[in-house]
C-alpha cells in the first residue's frame, strides 16, 4: 500500500532539491511562487502548487532529477502541454517539463510505418513532419497544437477518428521509460521483451489470471475505456482488441498511466496512410434526442468520424468573429433558428468519386429516417478544415460564458453502447435539470462518448452539485453498461470512481500494479492510487479561501463583472458580477488553461512563446500570473500593486500587444489590454524613462522637430555614425542595431496650402461621397508618401476627403497642444502606460470624429496600430456612446475600398502588375479580422497575385523592436517565417501596413516594404 505523502514533509526538501538540481544538471530550476504557480494548473478545475518546476535539456537531466527526488522523498510529475482536464497534472511535487527541448523524432520507419519519438514532441508537429511521406499518426486529439505525445499516451487519448483508428493504446507500439529507482526499461512485445521490464509483465499477468472472471465482469466491452491500469491486456475486454494479432504488448500497461508508473523516454507509434480524399456530410437535427438516436445508424454507413456539435456551441460559435463564417457554412440554413445539433460525418479512401457516393447514401438513410433534406454536402478540403477546426475548439468555445458559471468537466467522459446513446444523454439532461443547470455537448457520437459538462458555479454551490450530479450519472453508465471514464483519464476528478467501475479485487490489484513499479509512491501520488475525493474543495483553483483584492483598474473591465444563468446563459448588466477588482479579474479567470495559446500554426498567437516556449511568455502563463497575483497567491513584498508587481512585469517583458489571444483565444483572454493594466501599475511604481517619454510625447514633438531647420538632418546622422547610436542605446536602451525612422524637414503638416482642399464640415461631406481620412502621427511626420497616396487613390475613386486638423485658434486655447496639429488616437501614451494621457488626447479625437460618424461617414486610417484603438480601447476608456459610434465608421483603408469593390461601387482604373505581390499583415489587422480585405483589393490590380505571408507577429510591434533588451527576441520574431518568405521572392512588390512592419522588413531583407495605398496609387491608369 501506498501512504498519501504529506505536503509539508515535501516542502522542507524544496531548498535542498533546488540546489542539487542546479548543481547536478543543465536544467532550469525555479522555485519563486510565480513560477510555480504557472504549473499548479491544467485545463482542469483543480490547482496544486509544486514542489519546484524543472525544465530539463538532457536525458540526463531527467534521469538525475529522478534519482534526487528519489533520494529526498520528492514525488515527480511529468507534464507536457498541460491541457489535461481532470488535474493528471497538478500535484505537490517536483513537475518536469517536457515540452521545451524533448520534442525530437528519434527514429522514423517507413518499410515498417513506425516512428520513434520524445515524449515532449507536439502532435500537430510531428504529423507535420510525416506528411512529406504521406503518413500520420491518426490519433488526432482536438487539442493537437498543443498535447504532446506523452501526455496523450499517459491519458490514453482518443481523438474524432478512433472509429477508424482506434485509442493512442491502439497505436503504441513501445514505450522505452525510467522507472522510480532510474532504471530504464523497455516496455514491448511481451513475448520478446526481457530484464525488468519482464519481470514487470509477469507479475501483472499473474494477477490478470488471477482476477481473470473479475476482469471478465468488471471492464467494460465499449472501445471508450481509459480508467485505472490496462490489466486486461492479457484477456482483452474491448470491442477492438489492443493488437491485431493477438499479441500481448507491455507498453499498454503504461498508456493511461498518468505517469504513476513510470517517466516516458521515448514512445515507439504505428503510423497510418493519410487518406488522399475526404468528404463531409453535415446533418442537422431539430431535435437533440433524434440526433443520438441516429448515430447507431449512421455509424453503419462506415464513417472515419461521426461528432457532434450541440446548440449551445452553435450559437457560440456564431457569436465569434473567428468562428462566425465557418459554422454557418454547416448550416442548412443559417438565417433560421438554430439547429437543437448537428452531426459531423466525415467519409474519407483513396478515390473522391466513392466518397461521394456515401453522402448520397447519408442523404438516403436521413431520408429514410425522417430527415429528407438535413444534410449540408461539404466535398470541399478547405471547408472541411475550417469546420474541424471549429469543432476542435468547442471546449474552448464553450469555456467563453461570462460569469461564474462554467461548463465544468467532472462527467463528461461516460461512454455508452451506441444503441443507448439517445435514452442516456436524455436522462442525463434530465438530471442537470433537476439540479438548475443544463449540460454543453460535444464530441464523438461514433463511438458512444460525448463530452458534456454541467454549468455550474464552483465558488458557490457548485461542488456540491457536481457531487449529486456525478452520483446520478454513474447509476445512469451502470444501467447502460458504460464506462465512467472514456477518454480523458481519471486525474482528481475521476480517480475516486475507479473502485466503482471495478470493484475492490481488482482496484486492490491496480495498487500492487503501482507498488511494483514504484515501491516508494513518488510518480504523479493521488491519480489513480489513493486518489482524493472529487469534490475535495482543498485542490481547487477556486477554493473557498480564494478572494480577489480591491483594485481600480485604469481601463474598464465591466463587461466582464457579470453573473449568468446556468439554464438560459443570460448574464446580467455590466458591472454587478460582484468582481472586487472591477472586471479585471473576471476577465483574466476567463482562461481555462487549455493551452490553445501553445500553438504553431498559420495564425499569430502567441509571438513570444514561439520564440522562448517558456511558460512565462505565453497568454495562459501571464493569465495564470495575473490571477495569482490580484488573488494574493505571489509571495509578493513591499510593492504597492500586485498589478505592478516584479513578477507580473517578468511574464510581460516579451509580451509584444499583438491583440492576437484577442481573436484566436476561444475565451477571450485580451492580453493587451491586460498588458495596459500592468504598465499604468508598474509606471506608477516606478516611474517612467527617458525612453519611455521619447516614445508616449512623439506625436507632441514631431511636429516641433520636423519645423526647425537642419535639425532632422542633424538627428538622421544617427543611423550613419555608430558612436552616436552607441551613446543613445547606453542613454536611452534604445539599440545600436536598429536604425531609426528618418526624421523629414518637409511632412504633410508643412504644407498648409496643400491642407486646405480636405477640410471639410460633417454636413458639406453628408451631401457626396465623402469620408474622413487620420493623417497619424507615422504616415504625416515620417512617411507621408503613404497619405499621399492615399489621397491619390481616394480621389480617383470619386470621394471628398476630410482630414482632422486642429485649427491654430483651438490649438491656444488647450495647454499642451500648440506644438502639434493633428489629432493622436493615445497609441503611444498607452505603450507607455499612461492611460490619462491616452484619454485626454483620444477623448479629443473621439469628440472631433464623433460628428462625422453620426451621420455614417466612413473614417479611415492607414496605421493598423492607431485605426483599431479607435475601435478597441476607446471603448473601455469612458468615452460612452460616441466612442462606439466612431468605432462603427472606423476602417482601413482597404478595408473601405474593398467593401466597396465588393458592392460594384468602386470606380478605379488598374494597370497591370509587373511583379509578383507579398502581403503581410499586421497583427491588429489579423485580430480584426482585416487581412481578407487587403487580400481583396490587392486582387483587383491585373497579374498581382497576391500571396500572404503567413507569418506571426514582425516582431518590432511599436518601440518593442528598437528596445536594446528586446532586440535579439524581436529578430528571432521576425525569422520565424516572414523575413525568410520575403528573401525567396527577391524581385517581388512587398506590402505591409504597419509602419513598424515596413522597418522590421527594411531592417532585416534591406528590402523596401510599401503601404497598400501606395501600391495602388502606383497602379492606377493614366488616362
Amino acid at each position: 500500500m501506498n501512504k498519501p505523502l504529506d505536503l509539508k514533509e515535501v516542502m522542507i526538501d524544496q531548498a535542498t532539491l533546488a540546489k542539487r538540481l542546479r548543481q547536478e544538471t543543465f536544467g532550469e530550476v525555479m522555485t519563486d511562487s510565480a513560477s510555480r504557480g504557472r504549473y499548479a494548473t491544467d485545463a482542469s478545475i483543480y490547482q496544486a502548487m509544486p514542489v519546484a518546476v524543472f525544465v530539463p535539456k538532457t536525458a540526463e537531466d531527467i534521469a538525475t532529477a529522478i534519482q534526487i527526488a528519489a533520494e529526498l522523498g520528492v514525488p515527480v510529475l511529468p507534464r507536457g502541454g498541460g491541457t489535461s482536464q481532470c488535474g493528471q497534472t497538478t500535484g505537490a511535487a517536483l513537475v518536469i517539463d517536457n515540452s521545451k527541448y524533448f520534442r525530437n523524432v528519434l527514429d522514423l520507419n517507413l518499410n515498417q510505418g513506425y516512428v520513434e519519438v520524445e515524449p515532449g514532441i507536439v502532435l500537430d508537429h510531428l504529423n507535420g513532419s510525416l506528411k512529406q511521406h504521406g503518413l500520420w499518426y491518426p490519433v488526432d486529439v482536438s487539442t493537437a497544437g498543443q498535447a504532446t505525445i506523452g501526455g496523450m499516451a499517459g491519458n490514453n487519448s482518443c481523438g474524432s477518428r478512433s472509429i477508424a483508428y482506434g485509442n493512442m493504446v491502439h497505436n503504441v507500439l513501445g514505450i522505452n521509460a525510467w522507472l522510480a529507482n532510474g532504471q530504464i526499461a523497455e516496455f514491448g512485445n511481451y513475448a520478446n521483451s526481457a530484464g525488468v521490464a519482464r519481470q514487470l509483465g509477469d507479475f501483472v499477468k499473474g494477477l490478470a489470471n488471477t482476477l481473470q472472471p473479475e476482469i471478465e465482469a468488471h471492464f467494460p466491452k465499449v472501445l471508450r475505456r481509459v480508467a485505472g491500469y490496462n490489466l486486461d491486456i492479457f484477456h482483452p475486454q474491448s470491442e477492438l482488441p489492443y493488437t491485431q494479432d493477438g499479441s500481448v504488448n507491455l507498453s499498454h500497461l503504461l498508456v493511461g498511466s498518468e505517469g504513476t508508473l513510470a517517466y516516458f523516454k521515448s514512445l515507439k507509434l504505428k503510423l497510418a496512410p493519410l487518406p488522399k480524399h475526404k468528404v463531409l456530410g453535415i446533418v442537422n437535427f431539430a431535435s437533440f434526442y433524434k440526433a443520438m438516436d441516429s448515430a447507431q445508424h449512421i455509424v453503419k454507413l462506415g464513417p472515419t468520424a461521426v461528432e457532434l456539435v450541440d446548440r449551445t456551441m452553435i450559437d457560440l460559435a456564431r457569436s465569434n468573429p473567428s468562428f462566425k463564417k465557418t459554422i454557418e457554412t454547416a448550416l442548412i440554413d443559417h438565417t433560421a433558428q438554430t439547429p437543437e445539433a448537428i452531426l459531423l460525418v466525415e467519409f474519407s479512401g483513396e478515390a473522391h468519386a466513392p466518397l461521394l457516393e456515401k453522402i448520397m447514401a447519408l442523404q438516403e438513410l436521413m431520408g429514410d429516417l425522417g430527415l429528407p433534406g438535413s444534410v449540408v454536402s461539404m466535398p470541399d478540403a478547405s471547408l472541411q478544415k475550417n469546420l474541424w477546426e471549429v469543432r476542435k475548439a468547442g471546449l474552448n468555445i464553450m469555456m467563453s460564458l461570462k460569469g461564474d458559471g462554467k461548463p465544468v468537466s467532472f462527467i463528461e467522459d461516460c461512454a455508452v453502447p451506441l444503441e443507448s446513446l439517445a435514452d442516456y444523454t436524455q436522462a442525463l439532461t434530465d438530471v442537470f435539470s433537476k439540479y438548475g443547470s443544463r449540460g454543453t455537448w460535444y464530441a464523438h457520437a461514433s463511438v458512444g462518448t460525448l463530452h458534456v459538462r454541467p454549468i455550474l458555479d464552483m465558488r458557490r454551490d457548485g461542488a456540491q452539485k457536481m457531487r449529486a450530479v456525478a452520483e446520478e450519472a454513474s447509476a445512469l453508465v451502470r444501467k447502460y453498461k458504460g464506462a465512467y471514464s472514456g477518454e480523458h483519464g481519471d486525474g482528481l476528478c475521476r480517480g475516486e470512481w475507479i473502485s466503482w467501475q471495478f470493484g475492490p479485487k481488482i482496484t486492490e490489484a491496480l495498487t500492487e500494479i503501482k507498488h511494483a513499479f514504484d515501491p516508494q509512491g513518488l510518480f504523479n501520488p493521488g491519480k489513480i492510487i489513493n486518489p482524493p475525493k472529487m469534490d475535495d474543495a482543498s485542490n481547487f483553483r477556486f477554493s473557498p479561501s480564494y478572494q480577489v483584492i480591491p483594485l481600480q483598474p485604469a481601463l474598464d473591465w465591466s463587461a466582464w463583472n457579470v453573473q449568468n444563468n446556468p439554464v438560459t446563459e443570460e448574464t446580467t448588466a455590466p458591472g454587478t458580477g460582484g468582481d472586487p477588482a472591477m472586471g479585471l479579474a473576471k476577465a483574466v479567470e476567463m482562461c481555462n488553461n487549455n493551452g490553445h495559446c501553445r500553438k504553431f500554426d498559420a495564425e499569430v498567437m502567441c509571438p513570444s512563446y514561439r520564440v522562448t516556449r517558456d511558460e512565462k511568455h505565453l497568454t495562459r502563463g501571464r493569465a495564470n500570473t495575473l490571477r495569482l497575483a490580484l488573488s494574493n497567491q505571489l509571495d509578493i513584498k513591499d510593492e504597492t500593486s500586485p498589478l505592478g508587481s516584479d513578477a507580473i512585469k517578468e511574464v510581460m517583458e516579451l509580451c509584444v500587444s499583438c491583440k492576437a489571444c484577442r481573436r484566436e483565444c476561444p475565451t477571450g483572454v485580451d492580453m493587451a489590454k491586460m498588458k495596459i493594466e500592468f504598465l499604468s501599475a508598474y509606471k506608477k511604481r516606478v516611474g517612467h524613462s527617458l525612453r519611455d517619454l521619447a516614445v508616449a510625447y512623439l506625436p507632441k514633438y514631431a511636429g516641433t522637430i520636423s519645423s526647425i531647420p537642419l535639425l532632422p538632418v542633424i538627428l538622421n546622422l544617427r543611423n550613419h555614425i555608430a558612436p552616436i547610436a552607441k551613446l543613445q542605446e547606453w542613454i536611452m536602451g534604445i539599440s545600436a542595431q536598429r536604425s531609426l525612422p528618418i526624421w523629414k524637414g518637409n511632412t504633410f503638416w508643412s504644407k498648409p496650402k496643400a491642407i486646405a482642399p480636405y477640410q471639410f464640415s460633417p454636413e458639406a461631406l453628408s451631401n457626396q461621397p465623402g469620408v474622413v481620412l487620420l493623417a497619424d502621427t507615422f504616415n504625416a511626420y515620417f512617411e507621408d508618401e503613404n497619405l499621399q497616396a492615399a489621397i491619390t487613390v481616394l480621389t480617383a475613386a470619386g470621394y471628398r476627403i476630410h482630414i482632422p486638423h486642429k485649427s491654430q485658434n483651438k490649438a491656444k486655447n488647450k495647454e499642451q497642444n500648440t506644438c502639434s496639429k493633428e489629432f493622436c488616437c493615445g497609441r503611444t501614451y498607452l505603450a507607455a502606460g499612461m492611460v490619462d494621457k491616452a484619454k485626454e488626447t483620444l477623448g479629443e479625437l473621439i469628440d472631433h470624429l464623433a460628428p462625422y460618424a453620426q451621420m455614417n461617414i466612413p473614417i479611415i486610417g492607414l496605421e493598423p496600430s492607431c485605426l483599431f484603438t479607435l475601435k478597441d480601447e476607446a471603448l473601455v476608456m469612458g468615452f460612452g456612446e460616441r466612442a462606439v459610434t466612431v468605432s462603427q465608421q472606423a476602417q482601413l483603408l482597404e478595408e473601405f475600398l474593398a467593401s466597396k469593390a465588393k458592392a460594384g461601387k468602386l470606380n478605379l482604373q488598374l494597370k497591370a502588375a509587373s511583379k509578383p505581390v507579398l502581403f503581410h499583415g499586421h497583427c491588429h489587422q489579423k485580430s480584426f479580422a482585416a487581412v481578407t480585405p487587403a487580400m481583396e483589393l490587392l486582387k483587383l490590380i491585373p497579374n498581382a497575385e497576391p500571396q500572404l505571408i503567413e507569418s506571426s507577429c514582425c516582431g518590432m510591434a511599436g518601440s518593442f523592436g528598437y528596445e536594446a533588451e528586446h532586440i535579439e527576441v524581436s529578430k528571432q520574431m521576425a525569422e520565424a517565417s516572414l523575413l525568410p518568405s520575403i528573401r525567396k521572392l527577391p524581385d517581388s512588390w512587398v506590402v505591409a501596413d504597419g509602419t513598424s512592419c515596413r522597418h522590421q522588413i527594411a531592417d532585416g531583407t534591406q528590402r523596401e516594404a510599401v503601404h497598400i495605398a501606395r501600391i495602388l496609387a502606383a497602379h492606377l491608369s493614366v488616362e
